[in-house]
């Protein structure tokens, strides 16, 4: 028998055995009646454990969205989504594979519990008690993630516009250049993600391509797309610091906004944005289609999470 079948740390570092199994869930929170926020617990009859609440990717679904998913069937509380919390990665028992789960934040917005066939009970859970109660230290490195920063941060959704063709080879005003095939189907997979985080007004540079990018989450929605030359290359360009004080003022907006920009705009506008507010951005490469899912309080950037134009969590294995 192969080591890493039967010892879960050899299979753990193993380069041969990849995280074939994907799956998403979150820190589940609300408001408790003293101030403080209380965190949901789910018990499993079949496993008889006390986890946070997560499941397996249905096929094509992105984690973000199978998170909301997965929350929404074992609990019965629909959530928005907030920071990433990183991920957690171990054996399944009983085969030559690995599970990985992703995590996110996620307070309720509303809904109501029933016992179903995967979740039998739930229980709203103090910070006091809750290490001691959950069942794997999975969760609980999970959860000391989510207790790093406040809980009640702001969303703020910072997309870079579809693929758009190259310029040289569009005939006509750069800003009438219009989305391609591809970057359609970014656009419209761009929905359910952007929803999943609770996308709820929308603003985009005026370029064709940028407001193409998010007419179908406007459409989703039912609302219109509010224009604002600060985002485009040419306004950020002759006003950098008015750009990012707009930001600033849409990010303190408990409203979800989403701004799709250009790929001249949102690197320089994040750095600078992170280096007055302290904080070390992730790498990423701000492809086409691209978004950055940044958490704000108080008018701070705390956190800056960067879902790739596929929108798959980091380094989740492309298979």
């Amino acid at each position: 028998m192969n080591k890493s079948s039967s010892d879960p740390a050899a299979a753990l570092n193993d380069p041969k055995v990849s995280a074939n199994t994907l799956a998403a869930g979150a820190v589940l929170w609300r408001y408790a009646r003293d101030g403080g926020i209380e965190i949901a617990m789910v018990h499993r009859p079949k496993y008889d454990d006390w986890s946070l609440p997560k499941g397996k990717l249905d096929p094509g679904e992105t984690p973000a969205v199978a998170a909301v998913r997965e929350v929404a069937e074992e609990t019965g509380l629909n959530s928005r989504l907030g920071r990433y919390l990183g991920h957690v990665t171990y054996p399944v028992t009983g085969h030559r594979k690995l599970k990985r789960v992703d995590y996110w934040a996620a307070h309720v917005l509303n809904g109501a519990f029933e016992s179903n066939s995967e979740v039998d009970e739930l229980v709203w859970c103090g910070l006091d008690g809750l290490m001691d109660a959950l069942s794997y230290p999975m969760d609980r490195s999970i959860v000391r993630n989510f207790l790093r920063l406040p809980a009640d941060t702001v969303n703020l959704l910072l997309v870079r516009h579809g693929k758009a063709g190259r310029r040289d080879r569009f005939h006509g005003p750069d800003d009438d250049r219009p989305l391609e095939k591809a970057g359609r189907a970014q656009a419209r997979d761009l929905v359910p993600n952007l929803l999943a985080f609770g996308a709820a007004e929308i603003y985009s540079a005026p370029p064709l391509r940028c407001v193409q990018t998010v007419t179908p989450v406007a459409e989703a929605l039912g609302v219109d797309i509010k224009l604002d030359p600060l985002f485009s290359e040419s306004g950020y360009a002759a006003a950098p610091a008015a750009a990012l004080a707009r930001a600033r003022e849409l990010g303190t907006d408990p409203t979800v906004q989403v701004i799709c920009s250009q790929g001249k705009v949102i690197p320089d506008l994040l750095d600078s944005w992170a280096a007055e507010d302290g904080l070390t951005l992730p790498a990423a490469r701000n492809r086409k289609g691209s978004v950055w899912v940044l958490s704000l309080y108080k008018g701070r950037l705390v956190a800056a999470d960067h879902l790739d134009r596929i929108l798959v969590s980091p380094d989740i294995p492309r298979v």
